[in-house]
């Protein structure tokens, strides 16, 4: 996907400075001017400081749905990305935290697993946001 591309939207971005980090941790994370700079560095900063703390949140509410020692490496950063926003973007609503993540896996995964992130997401963000 070219670097300047003006329809990628800044979930995509965050998904693929995400997954160049999860193949390299050692380098640094480049943040190019874009009116979304603040946001896309706040998610993935965000996400990869809380890894932890977001594997456990989904082992607690969807223990059987989803296992992340076996679950491919780019759905995982979409479904932690999302579960981020939906535990710490107060100000951006649910509905569109999840179809924004929905419509930047269609970038990257395939039907099936288009669905299952859908699905995924709908179903942790009811615990997660009625317990914030």
């Amino acid at each position: 996907m070219p670097g300047n591309n003006k329809n990628v939207t800044p979930r995509v971005r965050v998904i693929q400075k995400l997954y160049g980090n999860s193949l390299n941790s050692d380098a640094e994370i480049e943040y190019p001017k874009s009116q979304y700079k603040k946001f896309i560095k706040d998610v993935v900063k965000g996400t990869i400081e809380r890894n932890d703390l977001i594997a456990d949140t989904l082992k607690k509410y969807i223990p059987n749905d989803l296992d992340l020692e076996r679950t491919d490496k780019l759905l995982k950063i979409i479904i932690f990305a999302a579960v981020f926003e939906l535990m710490y973007k107060h100000n951006n609503p649910t509905k569109v935290i999840i179809n924004e993540y929905v419509k930047t896996s269609e970038f990257f995964l395939e039907k099936a697993q288009i669905k299952f992130v859908n699905a995924i997401l709908d179903k942790i963000s009811k615990s997660i946001r009625k317990v914030l």
